[in-house]
């Protein structure tokens, strides 16, 4: 029987209660994902965006899957090969998981997705206000809504892209998304693979610190 966290309003209640229903102090979990202790007491106090790349690692420390960290409604399980499911997002029912970044989670509800669609209000102005270039395994589908933005990676020069423009890359490069437009910045976002559910490394300076080569 899965238990449902999730919490529109404050994610951090979502990570505190799939933490607390498994007996795990703060620091504990925080030996289970490579995450900063006062990273996790930010993240539950809402004090730190509740990042992809954050979720993804606290997903597999919790041995849950993203979408009981991110839903407000209901989860709902793989079915049984033959019988389908489906879920719908009215645009005025989107709620963002944070406000610093400003993203949703489309069909959080639905647990063992093949991919993860995000929709991402782009906001920072360059990679130090991004807080780092991020990693994950899997690949990436990247789709501008409006506005402009430039994809920064760590193999490539910045790539400037606008509405309308897309990108498929390998998300194991390290990665993030700055605006470049004064008009507001909206992208959506595909996570696939066999990786979406584990992150192998990021390049969050707070992670960073914490954990010298």
């Amino acid at each position: 029987m899965i238990k449902q966290a999730g919490n529109a309003a404050h994610p951090g209640l979502a990570l505190r209660t799939a933490r607390i229903e498994q007996g795990l102090t703060l620091r504990a979990l925080a030996a289970r994902t490579g995450l900063p202790f006062s990273t996790l007491s930010k993240l539950e106090n809402g004090k730190m965006a509740m990042t992809y790349d954050k979720l993804v690692r606290l997903a597999q420390g919790l041995g849950v899957d993203i979408g009981v960290l991110v839903s407000s409604t209901p989860a709902v399980e793989a079915p049984p090969p033959g019988i389908g499911r489906r879920s719908i997002l009215r645009a005025d029912t989107m709620r963002p998981i944070s406000e610093q970044h400003s993203h949703f989670y489309p069909a959080s509800e639905l647990l063992g997705k093949m991919m993860v669609p995000i929709i991402i209000d782009v906001k920072a102005r360059s990679v130090e206000e991004l807080g780092g270039l991020v990693r994950h395994g899997g690949e990436e589908f990247l789709y501008v809504l409006h506005g402009a933005m430039e994809l920064h990676s760590d193999l490539y020069a910045p790539l400037p892209l606008d509405a309308g423009d897309s990108v498929y890359f390998d998300s194991g490069m390290a990665h993030g998304y700055v605006r470049t437009s004064e008009a507001p910045c909206r992208v959506m976002s595909v996570c696939a693979g066999a990786g979406i559910q584990r992150l192998s490394q990021t390049t969050d300076p707070d992670w960073a610190s914490d954990h010298p080569a």
